[in-house]
């Protein structure tokens, strides 16, 4: 008796736990069109990335069941568990973390795009890991905005040299930038380090780079980034909840 009463409310537990997550997808989908429309453009030039670094595989084949469709990772082999446990649900899988050296044949085959491309030997090893069948790899540059030593990203004033190797590359196709600045509530600050991003990519599209994507945005700052060209706002928290992050080596719920 009392494993049934236990086992109803886990399951119960479970379903509330699916059902936050579809209203809180919704919600936040309100929240970007209004965000656009602010910015006096259609909602369809924004995409939402669901991230769900640290979320079990049940989480996203929730959010999925929602609609949602494409979700970021920021760490190689969770990421890879989760696109061979969901292969059945067709859905489109980005990599959004640091990358190293050691881990690209891995993401070069199982992701459709990479955001956080920084190096260009990073880039190189992605293009020749490749699967000759498999379409081309999507890939930003991930640029450092905010100057902070600590913060992934190629400086601005290196991108132009960066992004004219990376376009050359075979089984890869640059589709834009990508930026996680510094955070603040300062949205003026907020608004001028989204800019920048925006005015990089004008000036490589001056240099003949055809480029769509602005990678640009998270829970606590998308507003801004959608009033300065955001097309990609990649948010974990507010579908998914708040994270605890587990202890390093061990798998489980964590935070955006």
């Amino acid at each position: 008796m009392l494993y049934s009463t236990a086992l109803t409310a886990q399951n119960q537990a479970l379903e509330e736990y699916k059902s936050g997550i579809s209203e809180r997808l919704q919600n936040l989908i309100a929240r970007i069109a209004g965000a656009a429309r602010s910015a006096g453009r259609p909602a369809d030039e924004v995409r939402l990335l669901a991230v769900s670094k640290t979320w079990p595989a049940e989480a996203v084949r929730s959010a999925a069941a929602a609609g949602q469709q494409a979700f970021g990772e920021n760490y190689v082999q969770e990421g890879v568990a989760k696109v061979e446990a969901l292969a059945g649900l067709g859905l489109e899988w980005h990599f959004i973390g640091p990358l190293q050296s050691n881990k690209t044949r891995l993401v070069a085959n199982h992701f459709a795009w990479v955001h956080s491309i920084d190096r260009l030997r990073i880039a190189q090893r992605l293009s020749e890991q490749r699967d000759v069948h498999l379409p081309p790899l999507q890939v930003c540059l991930q640029v450092n905005v905010s100057g902070e030593d600590s913060k992934s990203g190629v400086a601005p004033d290196e991108l132009p040299a960066l992004a004219l190797a990376v376009a050359a590359l075979p089984r890869l196709r640059l589709r834009g930038l990508m930026a996680i600045p510094e955070p603040t509530s300062d949205t003026a600050l907020q608004r001028r380090r989204f800019a920048q991003l925006r005015q990089l990519r004008d000036a490589l599209a001056a240099q003949g780079l055809v480029l769509d994507t602005l990678s640009m945005g998270m829970s606590d700052d998308l507003e801004a980034a959608i009033a300065e060209g955001s097309t990609m706002v990649r948010v974990g928290t507010a579908i998914f909840g708040a994270r605890t992050y587990p202890a390093q080596g061990t798998a489980g719920p964590a935070a955006s």
